[in-house]
């Protein structure tokens, strides 16, 4: 495993519970960056939500950075989660 993604995975576990405590995130992974549904060769924190809302419409608690120590942030949205 290379040292990009045992950094990633190491901040993911130490900022885990902290960023499911933000209004609409429902999971917090380690993945590559996703942009205009293309994956990139960037090892990012991928923070799941219900629904991407304008910055505007989040308390400055629920904003996501775009990196925690070093890791760039990427919020994707996901939708409505069911189990089966």
């Amino acid at each position: 495993m290379s040292e990009q993604v045992e950094h990633a995975l190491r901040v993911k576990q130490e900022n885990e519970d902290r960023l499911l405590a933000k209004a609409g995130v429902i999971g917090v992974g380690v993945g590559l960056r996703q942009r205009a549904g293309h994956f990139e060769d960037e090892v990012c924190l991928v923070v799941s939500v219900r629904h991407k809302l304008p910055a505007d419409q989040l308390t400055d608690q629920d904003l996501l950075p775009p990196h925690i120590d070093g890791v760039p942030v990427d919020v994707q949205e996901v939708g409505d989660v069911t189990r089966d």
